[in-house]
């Protein structure tokens, strides 16, 4: 593949992520949860299993502690997170999402899926399912995280 080419894929794929985040986030809006950022959804993903602390979460979007920390207290202010005892260090602080949390997250999940369903009518349901395996076979595993 010519540098050119290369290039050119990659600012595609960089699109449709850029799109595909600006379309989760106004389908969220859209379903009524207010004051929610991409940000926040960054914040979710590692929130949603079992809670993180202000550490983890900050290491997961790649920012400073001081940084997730604004972000957790804007979360919890609008109701999305709680910050609880952490079972296993009484020092720290777990943040967990709150039911009003876990409703946002379904939210994103919905709109998500409305955009993947565009895709099939544009490419093919089976064009997507492979797509799907295609960037499962090179995309990263662990973190995702914003591009700030």
């Amino acid at each position: 593949m010519q540098n050119s080419e290369a290039m050119a894929l990659s600012t595609a794929l960089l699109a449709v992520a850029g799109e595909l985040t600006q379309r989760i986030n106004e389908g969220v809006l859209a379903r009524g949860f207010e004051g929610i950022r991409p940000a926040h959804g960054f914040a979710f993903v590692r929130l949603a299993p079992d809670g993180a602390t202000v550490t983890e979460l900050a290491a997961h979007l790649g920012v400073t502690k001081q940084a997730a920390s604004q972000l957790v207290d804007e979360i919890v202010r609008k109701g999305y997170a709680e910050r609880r005892a952490h079972p296993g260090d009484a020092r720290a602080r777990l943040i967990v999402l709150t039911e009003r949390g876990w409703a946002c997250t379904r939210a994103a999940e919905e709109a998500a899926a409305e955009v993947v369903r565009g895709w099939g009518q544009v490419l093919g349901e089976g064009e997507v399912r492979a797509l799907w395996r295609q960037l499962g076979s090179i995309a990263p595993y662990g973190r995702i995280r914003p591009t700030w």
